[in-house]
């Protein structure tokens, strides 16, 4: 079948008179998770990992996504004709030296300028220009007209974000955003990314899995605020709040209203890293003056407020203990047999249900065992599901939504006796977990100087891992959120500020055997002990409270201040979590936090 659509789409490319046709993974909003009716790359290649591109020529087909799908990504395209090419890895081109090699002078490259950022878009447009290739951008997306059972622009209802858990209302953030539009001289500003828009207008929905956005595009000036949206999502009572301090458009409409101010030489303020190259060569053809910078709407998000912190901290109370329940039941349950990946991932998600303002996951829950345990971003399905065993290696990464935070967790379980080499592994990964942890730092300093922290322990045996330690976290939103990270690639040149979130999540995986990681979620806080007149420092403070699995530790990898942080993280857990647990499961919960 996948085989069958690279051909059609070789014969539209033809037609169109294309030597390569890209698809990638994103949408027009440039989203990491898209909406159904987006999932072209996934629905054309087989290939359903939340990254990859995809790139066709007249003989050839290939695949780039990074190593946290490498594994994944060697299965589901099996057979498919396109190859698997790992970013990252110097044995394989990137996509734009692919190109190169493959196609001559006067080579023709087709894109949907939707879906390009315009920063990616000038990046490849000089790269290919160097080898007299052109970048075309074709409007009429060829994916789509192969698609027949494409699914629909969603309708669910939006619902209004209150400001009990907000903190602040869509007035006055609007309000800083049109300061900081007077204060660059600009006109107009217009926000394309979901998660920004439901942060700005204070609303929520359904419309991709997982994150509680809505389809929308939005555009600002001095004296009003356009929203573009499907019309049919929003009820009467919603619609008359945000009456008050928006105007409402169909999501068609965008192109219209965007065209009008363009005309008018508006100066528009559009965030490079995000806004498509389409809508740029919509204002860029009026000749309407831009500030090309990122969207203040972007920092104003990662810096939570204090009603934002303190329910982050009380979502995480609930949290920890819906995850104590699995825990304890995942341990009474598997020597009697009858648990699988895809059931104990069902039997947590039924755990967090029982919580106060649960809403629904905040992604995939990532449940594998042994082997599948190293492919970083495992999905069990009915085809690759397993029985979990009183023996190896269970990894279960999960996470919630709730009104009043955004959850994500990982934990490692011995189900059996783990070997040397398991307990060795693990308790290095958990060496950096706690060090990156109990780190105190400057003002100013980036998650890419912190990142180093988490990996130290494996690198001292020659040892690492190939996925990022840190990403941002969203406040009932996006589970992955910018600007900020803790990581080599993430988050680069943005400087950690108290208000943000963030995970710490280092990990092992041995291909074939077995996946281990450690992930909390920290909050940046002022380090009062050692800020000082000449230097303010801040520190992080862990927001996840479920007992780490002592049973993986080998204590003689520890230094004294690190078993003492683990000793005082499980009392913690220990004294927040019981009043809420009790009988068995507060017995289980005493255990799991002895001191070691």
């Amino acid at each position: 079948m996948i085989q069958e659509r690279v051909k059609a789409l070789r014969k539209l490319m033809k037609k169109n008179k294309l030597d390569a046709y890209i698809i990638p993974s994103t949408d027009p909003h440039q989203s990491e998770y898209v909406p159904a009716l987006w999932q072209r790359r996934a629905w054309f290649s087989g290939f359903n990992g939340s990254a990859g591109d995809v790139i066709v020529t007249k003989d050839k087909a290939g695949l780039w996504t990074d190593s946290r799908y490498f594994l994944q990504a060697e299965k589901q395209l099996k057979d498919s004709g396109i190859k698997l090419y790992k970013i990252g890895n110097s044995d394989f081109p990137d996509m734009t030296q692919f190109l190169k090699d493959e196609l001559k002078a006067g080579g023709v490259v087709g894109i949907d300028p939707r879906l390009l950022a315009y920063s990616e878009a000038q990046k490849m447009e000089t790269e290919l220009r160097a080898k007299d290739i052109n970048l075309q951008l074709v409007e009429e997306n060829l994916v789509d007209l192969l698609w027949k059972d494409r699914p629909q622009l969603p309708d669910e209802a939006v619902f209004i974000h209150e400001e009990k858990y907000a903190g602040e209302s869509a007035q006055s953030k609007l309000a800083r955003i049109r300061a900081r539009m007077a204060a660059e001289g600009a006109d107009v500003h217009i926000l394309t990314t979901l998660d920004a828009i439901a942060w700005t207008f204070n609303i929520r929905s359904t419309d991709v899995d997982f994150n509680p956005v809505t389809i929308a595009y939005a555009l600002i000036t001095a004296e009003k605020a356009e929203l573009f949206i499907n019309l049919k999502k929003i009820p009467k009572k919603v619609k008359k709040e945000l009456k008050t301090y928006v105007k409402l458009y169909d999501y068609g409409d965008f192109k219209k209203r965007l065209l009008k101010q363009a005309k008018r030489k508006s100066k528009i303020w559009l965030d490079q890293t995000s806004i498509s190259q389409w809508i740029v060569a919509l204002v860029e053809k009026k000749k309407s003056p831009v500030i090309f910078k990122e969207s203040p709407a972007t920092l104003f998000k990662a810096i939570k407020n204090e009603t934002e912190l303190n329910g982050f901290r009380a979502c995480h109370i609930r949290d920890g203990v819906a995850m104590v329940k699995f825990l304890h039941w995942l341990e009474q349950a598997v020597p009697k047999g009858g648990v699988s990946e895809m059931s104990a991932s069902d039997k947590l998600e039924a755990f967090r249900a029982e919580q106060d303002l649960f809403k629904g996951l905040s992604f995939e829950t990532i449940s594998s065992y042994n082997e599948h345990g190293a492919i970083v971003h495992y999905t069990s399905s009915p085809e690759t599901d397993v029985e979990l065993k009183p023996e190896g290696i269970y990894l279960i990464d999960s996470g919630g939504q709730y009104l009043d935070g955004t959850t994500d967790i990982t934990r490692s379980i011995a189900l059996g006796k783990p070997t040397d080499e398991q307990k060795d592994r693990f308790t290095r990964v958990l060496k950096g977990h706690i060090d990156l942890a109990m780190a105190s730092f400057p003002e100013g300093t980036q998650g890419i100087q912190l990142d180093t922290l988490a990996r130290k322990p494996l690198w001292d045996i020659g040892l690492n891992y190939g996925h990022g330690t840190g990403h941002g976290v969203g406040s009932f939103l996006g589970v992955h959120e910018g600007p900020q990270g803790i990581s080599y690639y993430r988050g680069i040149g943005v400087a950690l500020e108290a208000g943000m979130i963030c995970s710490n999540e280092p990990g092992f995986y041995k291909a074939g055997e077995y996946g281990m990681r450690i992930e909390t979620l920290i909050n940046v806080v002022k380090d009062e002990e050692k800020s000082n007149d000449e230097f303010g420092f801040l520190k992080f403070e862990t927001a996840t409270l479920c007992p780490i699995d002592c049973n993986l530790i080998e204590k003689s990898l520890l230094t004294d201040e690190e078993v003492a942080y683990l000793n005082a993280y499980h009392k913690r857990v220990h004294d927040t979590l019981a009043p809420f647990l009790e009988g068995v499961e507060l017995s289980w919960l005493k255990k799991m936090t002895t001191a070691i």
